[in-house]
């Protein structure tokens, strides 16, 4: 069953949220820079401008102008966005971002994709435990591939383009791999990984760079990663405490991963960001959504060396984004049609490069 979808607005957790802010303990720094991390100054300041000026109420009107939604799959609630774009003919599209992200990413994209030609209907769902879908209650009890291709079916969509970045760009690629008579095209932002066969042909030159710049992206920026994978409760009861601790792990990652030049401000407004902030924080599921990081290394089944994806797939490589895989990576487990190095961008294309996103999308849907 689906329902319209709203944002509640609760008074005594914002009350609470003001108490903290107000009465945050600093820890000190001994760098005015981000060699370390978040620079305390820059985090005061978004702090100050979060408790004094943020108005969650306002923001709250604000996106529930968007079409949100509710649905009941397996007993698990999922929240979701849809975008009908009025159409005929219009093609379905399974949108799907990853971590630290939140549907707010998508409101410069969404209304792209639904005009224009092709016209996209566009289903952007809440990862399980993220936001204002439902948080599991033991390991491993969801599986977003299955979650998702249910919702399609629900929404009468049998065959759709599966399109996501990050953690969207591996659960593209296992909905593609598991519903092949209903992808019918894949986009992804980031390679998945997957065992090499015995005798398959020796990594090439590009492939060995890339071994090597990924080598060095998980020993600079990776930490999180090793923390989110091995334990993430630990973790969870600092950021579920803590609105600043939360700002600051989550802000750290915006500003690395977008295409800012070190200033992501000039990228993402303060609101946008804080946005996302609230949304993990009024739902108190910070915690739920890094254990999929430890679900996904640990307890979901691995990809196997003979897996391929059939269905057309185009791949898109930001240039600010984490490692760039060469092409021939990924025509090792993808179909591919398009490879493209794009001029700008980051981990967040849906908010840092709208138009250049809907037309890779465009162009790989015309081949589909």
């Amino acid at each position: 069953m689906v329902t319209p979808f709203q944002i509640p607005f609760d008074a005594a957790m914002v009350e609470n949220l003001q108490r903290r802010l107000d009465n945050t303990r600093w820890a000190d720094a001994v760098t005015e820079d981000w060699s370390m991390g978040t620079e305390r100054r820059f985090l005061e300041q978004f702090v100050r401008y979060w408790r004094d000026h943020y108005d969650w109420a306002a923001r709250v009107k604000l996106l529930n102008k968007l079409p949100h939604y509710h649905a009941a799959i397996d007993g698990h609630g999922m929240h979701f966005l849809h975008y009908r774009s009025g159409v005929p003919e219009s093609i379905p599209l399974l949108l799907m971002n990853g971590w630290p992200s939140s549907f707010a990413e998508y409101q410069r994209l969404a209304p792209l994709l639904t005009s224009g030609s092709p016209a996209f209907d566009v289903v952007i769902p809440t990862m399980p435990g993220f936001g204002f879908s439902d948080r599991p209650t033991k390991p491993y009890e969801l599986e977003p591939v299955h979650l998702f291709s249910k919702l399609m079916t629900l929404l009468g969509y049998d065959q759709f383009v599966a399109a996501g970045t990050d953690i969207g760009s591996g659960t593209a690629t296992r909905i593609a791999l598991q519903h092949p008579d209903r992808v019918l095209a894949a986009h992804i932002s980031a390679v998945a990984p997957k065992p090499r066969a015995s005798g398959n042909e020796p990594r090439t030159a590009e492939e060995l760079a890339y071994d090597v710049r990924l080598a060095r992206w998980q020993r600079d920026e990776g930490g999180y990663q090793a923390i989110q994978s091995s334990r993430p409760q630990t973790l969870a009861f600092a950021l579920a405490d803590s609105p600043v601790g939360l700002a600051s792990w989550i802000l750290e990652k915006y500003r690395t991963w977008s295409d800012c030049d070190g200033d992501v401000l000039s990228v993402w407004p303060r609101e946008t960001l804080i946005d996302t902030i609230m949304i993990y924080w009024m739902t108190n599921t910070i915690g739920s959504s890094i254990r999929y990081y430890y679900e996904a290394a640990r307890l979901r089944p691995a990809l196997k060396a003979e897996d391929f994806v059939r269905a057309p797939t185009g791949v898109a490589m930001w240039p600010c984004d984490l490692a760039l895989a060469p092409r021939e990576l990924a025509e090792r487990l993808y179909n591919v049609q398009r490879y493209t190095v794009m001029p700008k961008g980051g981990h967040f294309p849906a908010w840092e490069a709208p138009e250049l996103y809907a037309e890779e999308l465009r162009l790989l849907s015309r081949r589909a």
